[in-house]
């Protein structure tokens, strides 16, 4: 099979990444499983963001279920989550296997996350959090949707796992909310293979985080108070064996705590690099066809978003075509292949016409398209996709 020419991601593991992780091979008896290196990771990681801990798990999805199911354990009645359709399926998921309903709300078409006006509609006494995602590298966020959230005293949890260094007033998306998520997934802003992380201010949320990504074990608590109160009160149990939660087994590893923190190193670099294409994208597009007036201010961004303006399916189908004969790969629908509330998993849970509802998202679903843009992509390579777009006829 020929790689297209315009690939969705370039390789961003290099060689530096696999030497560091030969050498740590080559020492002695190394340690595989989670340990310093993963630590070391998350500490990195913590100070690079501007939160007070980190917890590294098996993916980006992983982060979105143990986040949810710490909202669990303050509201234990359950309640209500209020969600994007635009967005990647374990947020979704996630929401409903903890136990809450997810209730929606459209987006607003400059920055891909949910409409702060849309949002207000759909507060109520049952609401529990918000679960925001910052699609695409956009910033989500507005003081309006913080200050209305902070008044109501509503969780906010954010998922940017397609948004890492991402913006709002000048300071890191991923350390407004109660709780925030990353993904390490290989096609995103920097990869460990796989892998995901959970950060949050709050001590409690992240001792319970701890164990709860360890089968719920209470020897992966690093405080030694709370500790010593569970063992006094289950004398009759080993102290290496109390299980406080019923957990998950969502550890990383030691080799992708090494490539984490070589990864770290030039994450800020390639968000410049992805920042200087996407406005060289936006400024050559054909604004008369395509949506540009993205809230780009704050974006770190993970992919050009393509958005025809007008409906036009018989103009889609000719720049897929296009597409496909010049080696551009694509998705279809932007983050997460467009409209949730489309998808089969979700017809048990809403109504079938549901999705009707949500109209800057049903465009989106039929009429935006998003494209790979990576740091190894050159300034005249970008020129050269523009004109591939430009000369769709």
């Amino acid at each position: 099979m020929v790689s297209p020419k315009f690939p969705l991601m370039r390789n961003n593991i290099l060689r530096t990444d696999l030497d560091a992780v030969i050498a740590y091979l080559e020492t002695d008896d190394p340690m595989l499983t989670n340990g310093a290196n993963v630590r070391a990771f998350e500490e990195a990681w913590s100070k690079w963001l501007g939160v007070k801990y980190s917890v590294f798990v098996n993916s980006g999805s992983s982060a979105n279920l143990l986040s949810l199911f710490i909202l669990k354990e303050r509201y234990p009645e359950g309640g209500d989550v209020i969600v994007p359709p635009l967005t990647w399926v374990s947020d979704i998921v996630s929401v409903i296997m903890a136990g809450f309903k997810p209730v929606f709300c459209d987006i607003n078409k400059r920055t891909l996350g949910l409409d702060c006006e849309e949002v207000k509609k759909k507060l109520t006494p049952q609401t529990r959090a918000v679960f925001i995602t910052h699609a695409q590298g956009f910033n989500a966020l507005s003081d309006d949707l913080l200050s209305m959230l902070d008044e109501k005293k509503i969780c906010l949890i954010e998922d940017v796992c397609e948004s890492h260094g991402a913006t709002h007033q000048d300071k890191k998306v991923g350390t407004f909310g109660w709780i925030s998520n990353f993904s390490f997934y290989y096609a995103h802003h920097m990869s460990t293979i796989e892998g995901g992380m959970i950060c949050t201010d709050d001590e409690n949320v992240y001792q319970n985080l701890r164990m709860l990504r360890s089968h719920g074990m209470l020897r992966e608590c690093t405080s030694e108070k709370l500790k010593q109160e569970v063992q006094e009160n289950n004398p009759d149990l080993n102290p290496e064996f109390i299980f406080t939660h019923a957990g998950f087994n969502m550890r990383n590893t030691e080799i992708g705590g090494i490539l984490g923190q070589n990864q770290l190193l030039r994450l800020s670099e390639n968000i410049s690099i992805r920042t200087r294409n996407l406005k060289l994208f936006l400024s050559g597009v054909d604004d008369n066809l395509f949506q540009t007036d993205f809230a780009i201010e704050g974006s770190s961004n993970y992919a050009f978003n393509l958005i025809l303006k007008k409906k036009d399916g018989d103009f889609v189908k000719r720049m897929m075509r296009h597409f496909k004969e010049n080696g551009v790969e694509f998705r279809r629908g932007s983050a997460g292949g467009g409209n949730q509330l489309r998808q089969p998993y979700l017809k048990k849970y809403v109504h079938c016409d549901e999705y009707k509802k949500f109209p800057v998202t049903e465009h989106i679903h039929f009429f935006g398209f998003y494209l790979g843009n990576y740091p190894s992509m050159s300034e005249s390579e970008v020129e050269e996709l523009i004109c591939l777009i430009n000369s769709i006829k």
